[in-house]
């Protein structure tokens, strides 16, 4: 899936960080133990070579997202958000989220179905790029606040790239909700 990306040209994801670099991964479940899943894949990936240094949010509860908006007959969700210092490539890290998802019993049968474990890269530095594998930043990070809010409680200078600051986002998200 791509996004339409704004202002500068989008600068190409590195094969890999010379240096380290802060990557953005949102966490959610709404299947199971979801507390300790969320734990279990905290755990796992601050075990990643290449991982350095991991925070976490204090998860939320949230509505279930479908394709047709949100659905409070579904089971609810937990979701968090991690800063993630790595050196792993973009593609490498989305890679070693999806085998953490695999090991935690995430299935993709429909498209935002139920999970065990959901794992997104939001953001990789101010790298910006659209492709069929990833798309940087995730292409609806700016219009979750399940997203916004626990990167603003880590960060309260976030930014999403090419999308402006993560609290003005957030303020515009709940002016929408008022309206």
């Amino acid at each position: 899936m791509t996004a339409e990306v704004t202002g500068t040209a989008p600068q190409p994801a590195p094969a890999c960080a010379r240096t380290p670099v802060d990557a953005v991964v949102a966490f959610g479940a709404n299947l199971g133990d979801r507390y300790a899943t969320l734990a279990a894949a905290e755990r796992e990936i601050a075990a990643l070579g290449g991982v350095t240094d991991i925070r976490m949010s204090t998860p939320l509860e949230s509505v279930a997202i479908t394709p047709t908006g949100p659905d409070p007959d579904k089971p609810g969700y937990l979701n968090a958000v991690a800063l993630v210092r790595t050196t792993l490539a973009p593609a490498a890290l989305l890679a070693a989220l999806h085998d953490i998802e695999n090991a935690n019993g995430r299935v993709r049968e429909e498209r935002w179905g139920d999970r065990t474990l959901d794992l997104d890269l939001i953001a990789y530095g101010d790298v910006r790029s659209a492709g069929p594998e990833m798309t940087l930043p995730h292409p609806r990070a700016h219009e979750r606040d399940f997203v916004l809010e626990p990167w603003l409680e880590l960060d309260p200078d976030a930014a999403v790239p090419g999308r402006g600051r993560a609290d003005d986002l957030l303020a515009d998200l709940r002016d929408e909700g008022a309206a």
